[in-house]
Parts: structure tokens; C-alpha cells; sequence
């Protein structure tokens, strides 16, 4: 039997363009999980870590996996050792009882600073000689493409 499913170009480029985010979202963690090693961290903590200082306020689980696009589990899971290391401290939320608030403790600011500086420079050697335009472009269709994909 032959496919007889016709694809647009756009579609095409659309499949493509998902196929090399998922090759760079590898990348990413590989390279995430190198900086933060150091200081005990994963890539998967140290977006806790940055979902929290990012808001500048205490944050729920399910706060925190909504804004870096998590499984709440999961994060539960990262909360739970965080807080059990120090990273991170837990307190109660007067909105809902069942849901406590996490934000950073001492050692888990120190930390983010840390790693929010080595990003700052990796970052751009990473970005060294693609122009701002194409860039900002990148980062247009890309939070165009997740909004689509959010609605759905």
C-alpha cells in the first residue's frame, strides 16, 4: 500500500521545523545539565529554580509546570527534592490550603545567580553572528507555532 498522503510545503517545513526542536531540546538539556552539574542541579531543576525567580514570588506546583511547560508530577517530584535539599522552601497558601507556595531559599538564589551568569554567557557565544532580526524572527514563529498549539 503507498501513502497517499499529500503534505504542503508548509506542512513540510512545519515537520521539520518540530523535528530540529526536538534535536536542539536535547541539546539544550545536555548543555543545561553541564552548567548546573557543578552545583548539583539538572536542567529539569534549574527550570524550577527559574520559573519561581523569573515571577519573583512564591509559586505552586502547578504554577510553576504551566510556566515551563511541565507535567505537574513531575515537577511535584523536583519540588519535593528541592525542598528536602534546601533549595527550595515551602509555605502555606492562603488561597488554597492544599497547594502550598514554593520560593527560593539562600542556597537556591545563590545558586540560580550562579547559573542565570554562565547562561547569560553561553547564550551569546551561542547566538555570535546571528543577526537580532533573525532571531527575534525565530523567537516570533516559534511563540507563534506554542500559541496555536496551546489552543488546540
Amino acid at each position: 500500500m503507498t501513502n497517499t498522503t499529500s503534505r504542503s510545503r508548509n506542512g513540510a517545513l512545519f515537520t521539520e521545523l518540530v523535528l530540529e526542536v526536538f534535536r536542539f531540546n536535547g541539546r539544550l538539556i545536555a548543555a543545561g545539565d553541564a552548567m548546573s552539574a557543578p552545583l548539583g542541579l539538572t536542567s529539569a531543576r534549574w527550570q524550577v529554580l527559574g520559573a519561581i525567580a523569573l515571577e519573583e514570588r512564591a509559586l505552586t506546583v502547578a504554577q510553576i509546570a504551566r510556566r515551563m511547560g511541565l507535567k505537574r508530577q513531575s515537577v511535584q517530584r523536583l519540588a519535593d527534592a528541592l525542598v528536602e535539599e534546601g533549595v527550595l522552601l515551602r509555605q502555606d497558601n492562603p488561597e488554597h490550603r492544599r497547594a502550598p507556595l514554593h520560593l527560593l531559599s539562600k542556597k537556591g538564589r545563590q545558586a540560580y545567580d550562579v547559573l542565570d551568569a554562565e547562561q547569560a554567557d553561553w547564550a551569546a557565544a551561542c547566538a555570535k553572528g546571528i543577526g537580532t532580526a533573525r532571531l527575534a524572527d525565530a523567537l516570533a514563529v516559534l511563540t507563534e507555532l506554542r500559541a496555536r498549539l496551546e489552543q488546540d
